[in-house]
């Protein structure tokens, strides 16, 4: 990370503009990366006038938008071929239909938050091309979520300037607080799920 950091610093501006685009866009690919902390870096940039803010903005949540639409794209090519063939036998089929039935739903509510649920990005988009959300509407609604997000990011990193290595302990918080209240609404969804289905099994 550290050395990710001390690059960009050295950087010319359309590099770092570049950088920026690809690590927000690969983060929705392979989300463990370490995509909001450089965007936050990026932020301390502005404040030293080695790029601008919009820019910055721009780049971080292009990127963003467009790993969403290919993540959204391999769910509406493959998902249901996936799923169906059971190349995750980790997850019932049964369960997966349930999720589709979720998006159909609530799924451009989740998409408005996505952003702010860190490691379900990835998750998010696949779902959303499987369950075939309108694209439009699904790619504005995720740059409008990404924008917002982003803008927190680097406003923050400009804000703390030097020190913008705080973030990381805020950022780090807020991620295990997140990821806790993620993992007990599925098991909590989960428990739900397998109770109905050992009831059906009963009655039948």
């Amino acid at each position: 990370m550290e050395e990710i950091i001390h690059s960009l610093q050295t950087l010319d501006p359309i590099l770092v503009y570049g950088l920026l685009f690809g690590i927000a866009f690969i983060e929705n690919i392979f989300p463990p990366s370490p995509s909001d902390m450089v965007i936050v870096f990026g932020g301390t940039l502005i404040g030293l006038g080695r790029v601008g803010y919009v820019e910055a903005l721009l780049s971080a949540t292009a990127g963003s938008t467009a790993g969403f639409v290919v993540m959204y794209k391999i769910g509406d090519w493959f998902g249901v071929h996936i799923l169906e063939q059971q190349k995750l036998k980790f997850i019932p089929l049964e369960m997966v239909r349930k999720v589709e039935e979720w998006f159909r739903k609530y799924g451009y509510w989740i998409i408005v938050v996505n952003r702010f649920l860190t490691g379900t990005r990835a998750v998010v988009s696949f779902f959303a091309g499987m369950s075939r959300l309108n694209l439009f509407k699904t790619t504005a609604l995720c740059f409008v979520s990404a924008l917002a997000w982003n803008a927190i990011l680097i406003t923050g990193g400009d804000l703390l300037g030097q020190n913008w290595e705080r973030i990381g302990f805020y950022l780090d918080t807020y991620s295990e607080i997140v990821t806790g209240l993620v993992i007990v609404a599925l098991l909590v969804v989960l428990g739900r799920f397998l109770a109905m289905k050992r009831n059906a099994r009963n009655s039948s």
